[in-house]
Parts: C-alpha cells; structure tokens; sequence
C-alpha cells in the first residue's frame, strides 16, 4: 500500500497516464540489398517529449514514498537537457521549484522550454567543468540548503529501475504480442538508466542469450576509452564520463556510430517515413541497424527512437550534413513502417 496521501496517490496517477505505454514500430529497410525490419520504442511520445520523463517520475514518486523529498522543496538537478526538462514539468505539476544546471553549449531549444515551464537554469561552460562542473555545483547547492532535492540521475539506482519496470515491460508484451522474442537491444549511454534498467529485465527473462549493446559516438568514445576523448553532436549522450550506473561487465559490445551518420539518418526518418525525431534516434537506428546486419536479418533487434526533434532546431539537424565514406545513413533505404498493439 503507498504510504502517499490521497492528493498525491492522485497526483502521480494523473500524471502515470500521461508518461509510458508509448508505441512501438517496426521499421522496414534496405541494406546491402537484404530486407530487415528494426522495432522500436518511440519516447517522443511522452509528456514532454523524450524518454528522461519515465525515469523523472520514477525518482519523484518513490522519493516522496521514502520520505526523501518534501512538499515545498527545490529540485536541483544537472543535465544536459531532456532531464532538465522533464524535470521541470514534472516539479511544477507537484508544486515545486526547479533550478536546473547545464552545459552552455547545449540546444537553445533545450533551455527556453526549461525556461519556459518556469524553472530556473544555471549554465555551465566548458571552463567552469561542463557537466562535471554541473554535477559538483548541484552537490554543493544541496550542502548548503537542506530543502534542496538532488535526483541524482547519473547514480541514482532508481533510474534504472524506472526502465526495467516500464520500459522493457512494455516492450516485452508488446513483442510477444507479435510473437517475437527479442535477441538484441541497443541505446545511446547518457545517464546509463536505460541500457541498464532493460538489460536487467531481459536478461533475467532469456539469459544471455540476449544481446545488450550499449551506443556511443565515434567521435567521442567515453565508454571505449574510460575517459572524456573528443567532442560530438549527440547531445544526451557520451557526457564526459562513464555514469556510476553503467556497469560496461553486465554488458555486450559497445556500438559506435558516427555524430554526423546519426544527423542524415534522423534527417532521413523525417523526410521519408514522417518520424520527427531527434540525433540520437538516428543514432540508435543506425546502431540496431549493424547489429541486425551481424545477427542476421530475420533477428529481432530493438531500440528506443529517445525524443522528437523540436529540440534541435537550431543545431546541424536542420542543416545539409556533409557525407563521408564510411557512413551506413545514406546506403540504407528506409522502405515503410508498421505500428504494434500498445502494452496496456
């Protein structure tokens, strides 16, 4: 029984039928002259708009069932967008102040919606730390106030929670609902909460048999090297450092993808298909897209499609990306897409 009062009990419950229980779709292309069908959890369609909401009323709900957060507290988080935003909606609908601290060089988009639910930003640049800096400023802001609530997505175990109890069982009925066993899933590593939440589902249900591949740019491969190395344009992604709940051992193999491969491709989902995501779905696709090419073409390979593209407006996705030679994007034909019956 939730030891939450009734106007809360509410509260959450109003706010649960407007995160989860997304779509999934089966995307149809054509590679290398071979057919393979990618199926994919599409996050856009969450309240605010990205995958981060499921993770950010996970964390609120339970903190207010342990007590950890109070009615009237300030949120304080570091981010580097869909979070921040999340967030904010999500505190605001619980009546709360919100300051979130971010990287500067991050999507303008990104910080008028953070402004524009009214929350406050502190921005970050490279020399005051970037995201490091904007975890450690957090850290030091809750030291001082005692009514400031720190999510702490980045460790926060109840991240991954979040995903193994909705994400990846939904995912789940929705497959078997199509009479599908899933064989290998891959998502771009930001905070880790999702990669490791549906990993841990998975593999309790089918061993290791099922494949786990976490995704990061070439350009920038934290995950590869152990440290922060080169600069990328997935913004959500690869920030700085390999999260606290991303443990690489419980893991299959890494999955690079190209940042300027990942913008033809979103490109490509939009302009072909109808699908306004943003970078990192393009990404993701790409990804699931070699992965399929390795296990074969009749393998059941998902991934997750983690928000629209109205937070990249400003930024290269709206622009002509220049092709290189060893992008995968503008080899594959992107034929049609088919929709699964929802979860619940």
């Amino acid at each position: 029984m939730s030891c939450l009062n009734p106007a809360l009990q509410n509260k959450f419950a109003y706010l649960s039928n407007l995160i989860g229980n997304t779509p999934m779709i089966g995307i149809k292309y054509r590679y290398k002259g071979k057919e393979g069908i990618v199926h994919v959890k599409c996050e856009n369609y969450n309240l605010t708009g990205s995958i981060k909401d499921r993770m950010a009323l996970y964390i609120l709900k339970q903190a207010y069932e342990k007590g950890t957060i109070k009615p009237g507290a300030t949120i304080v988080e570091a981010t580097s967008g869909n979070t921040g935003i999340a967030f904010s909606a999500l505190g605001k609908a619980l009546g709360h102040e919100v300051k979130i601290i971010m990287p500067d060089w991050l999507s303008l988009e990104r910080k008028q919606i953070i402004t524009g639910l009214g929350a406050e930003i502190i921005l970050i640049s490279k020399e005051q730390g970037g995201f490091t800096g904007s975890i450690k400023l957090s850290e030091e802001m809750a030291a001082k106030d005692s009514n400031i609530f720190l999510p702490c997505q980045f460790s926060n175990r109840a991240n991954a929670e979040a995903h193994k109890n909705t994400t990846a069982l939904e995912m789940s009925i929705q497959l078997q609902k199509e009479g599908l066993r899933l064989d290998a899933f891959i998502a771009g590593v930001g905070t880790g909460g999702t990669i490791m939440g549906v990993s841990e589902f998975f593999k309790e249900m089918y061993g290791e048999d099922v494949k786990m591949h976490p995704l990061e740019p070439e350009e920038s491969p934290t995950m590869t090297t152990g440290h922060k190395v080169g600069a990328h344009r997935i913004q959500g992604i690869s920030d700085e450092f390999i999260p606290e709940l991303v443990k690489l051992d419980k893991l299959d193999s890494i999955v690079q993808v190209s940042d300027g491969d990942s913008i033809i491709m979103a490109q490509k989902l939009a302009t072909v298909l109808g699908l306004p995501v943003g970078i990192s779905s393009g990404g993701n696709l790409i990804g699931a897209i070699k992965k399929q090419e390795e296990y074969g073409f009749d393998s059941v390979v998902a991934t997750v499609f983690a928000d629209c593209n109205k937070k990249y407006l400003s930024t290269d996705l709206m622009k002509t990306e220049p092709v290189k030679e060893h992008y995968l994007a503008p080899h594959i034909e992107l034929l049609d897409f088919v929709s699964l019956p929802r979860a619940f």
